[in-house]
Order: C-alpha cells, then structure tokens, then sequence
C-alpha cells in the first residue's frame, strides 16, 4: 500500500468537494470535525486499515455510541472515496435494528408544550414561534432559511438541499402567526426568523436558546433540541394519519427506512405492548 499521509491540504480539498456536492453545512461541519480528529490522533502517521481500525477501537474505549462511531467512519470513508486509497475503508459496526426509543432524550408533546410556554413568558416570542415552525412543519433546522415572508404569503415554502426540491405546506393558523410576527419586526421580505444584526439564525444559536429554557421548565437538557422537533412531528403525523410514505415525502426522506426511525415508540410504551401479550401466568 502506498504511504498515504493526511494533510490539511487534502483535508481542505475534500470541504471544498462537499460544498460542491450541496451538503448540508452541519454535514459538512460534522465530517470535517471527525477527519480533522483522526488526523490528530494519527500525529504525522500514514492512513492504512491497521491506524483506521485503531482509531475506532481508541472511539469505542471511549465509551462512544454505536451510532456516533459508525458516523466518524462514514466521515473517513467518505474522504478516503475521495481521496482514491480505497484499501483503507474502514468497516461499520453492526448494529441491530432498535425498537424503540432511548428515553432519556424522546421530547413528548408535554415537554414540547412547557418550552413553548416557558419561551414565551420569558419574551422570547422568536424562540417559541421558531420551535412552533420546525414541529409544526417537520422541516430540518437547517431548513429553516426557506421560511421566508414570500413562502408564508403563499402558503407553502420550497426546500432545496441535498441536490434535492421538495414543497412544505405551512399550516393556516402558523401563517398567520409568523405574518403577525413579520409585521412587528418590520420584516418586509426574506427569512422570517433573523438575529438582531439581520442575519440568519445558525444551528448553533437555536440549540443554545432551546437549552436555556430547560431550567425555566424542568424538561431533561437532553431532551431538548432542535431535531427532535422533527421527530415530534414524525410521530404526531404517523398517528393521526398512519400513512409513511407520505410522511417520508413531507420530511424529505429518500427511504422509507430512514422514516421508520422517526416512528420508534417509547421504551414506556414498548414495555405496556409486551405485558400486554399475557404470555407470564
């Protein structure tokens, strides 16, 4: 196998090629952190199969989730891909299917409705019409720059990202509430929800401002955050309509697969589905 050394030019070549394939920016920014990891771990060593399957061995010493693990090998393989050095593809850890849900970070409909409420006693009035869009819609946070003043005029709002176009309808009653909020803020065009310098708000500053309500409201801290406002939706949805692939479409899942993670039940509820099989005497 030839030396191969990772450089921060190559590292460099690889972010400007996920631009340029539209990932998403919090893609984008996870892959590199995981790349740029594995290169300090490395400390000036060549890549080959043996330093790729030690790093994960170091990953899963650390006491890392399957998932996260399995999501810094993608990253690598990914740049290896790029990069040509095919032998050096890591392989992912195999994980059973889950059936249901960790329960310390699933957010229910009574957390969701004391963070709403603690936001807006606290004037966050943004915050709380924010939170209210991405669960009322589904869309990612990431999205939430397609929530313009032209979309909501029109009722529905055009989402581009990941190569892909797909059209979210918003709610009548959540129309005319970010109307409402576009006319206090004197917002006469483009995103609805901005920083005070007019500026789209980050991934970053959202996550931050739902954590901070967590001691107003009692709600775990790791319950609460953006994406499972998605997942509240998800779940809302499938139950009042049972209809995945429609679900699939409106989250802008490619497969079906991928939705049925966002319909897991509660370990709660799964442990009430198995007494109530009677199979104990």
């Amino acid at each position: 196998m030839e030396n191969y050394k990772l450089t921060p030019e190559r590292i460099a070549a690889y972010g400007r090629y996920l631009i340029q394939e539209e990932r998403a920016p919090a893609t984008i920014e996870k892959y590199l952190r995981s790349i740029h990891s594995f290169a300090a771990w490395l400390d000036g060593r060549a890549v080959t199969k043996e330093t790729v399957a030690g790093w994960k061995e170091g990953l899963l010493e650390e006491h890392r989730s399957p998932s996260t693990v399995n999501a810094a090998l993608s990253a690598l393989n990914g740049l290896f891909r790029f990069l040509g050095w095919e032998g050096c593809h890591a392989r992912f850890l195999k994980v059973q299917r889950r059936l249901f849900r960790d329960p310390a970070r699933e957010l229910d409909r009574n957390s969701y409705d004391k963070l709403i409420a603690a936001a807006r006693d606290l004037g966050r009035d943004r915050l709380a019409l924010l939170m209210e869009t991405i669960c009322a819609t589904g869309i990612r946070v990431s999205e939430v720059r397609y929530i313009t003043l032209e979309a909501v005029q029109r009722g529905r709002a055009e989402i581009r990202l990941k190569g892909k176009i797909r059209t979210i309808l918003i709610p009548n009653k959540l129309a005319r509430k970010l109307l409402k909020f576009a006319g206090k803020e004197k917002n006469v065009s483009g995103e609805i929800f901005l920083t005070g310098n007019g500026k789209s708000l980050s991934r970053r500053q959202i996550w931050a401002e739902m954590k901070r309500l967590c001691k107003y409201t009692g709600v775990a801290p790791s319950r609460v955050f953006p994406h499972n406002l998605r997942h509240l939706f998800a779940t809302a949805y499938y139950r009042a309509y049972k209809d995945i692939a429609k679900l699939a479409d409106v989250l802008g899942h490619s497969t079906i697969e991928t939705t049925r993670i966002y319909l897991l039940t509660s370990g709660a509820e799964h442990q009430r589905q198995l007494n109530r099989l009677g199979l104990v005497s």
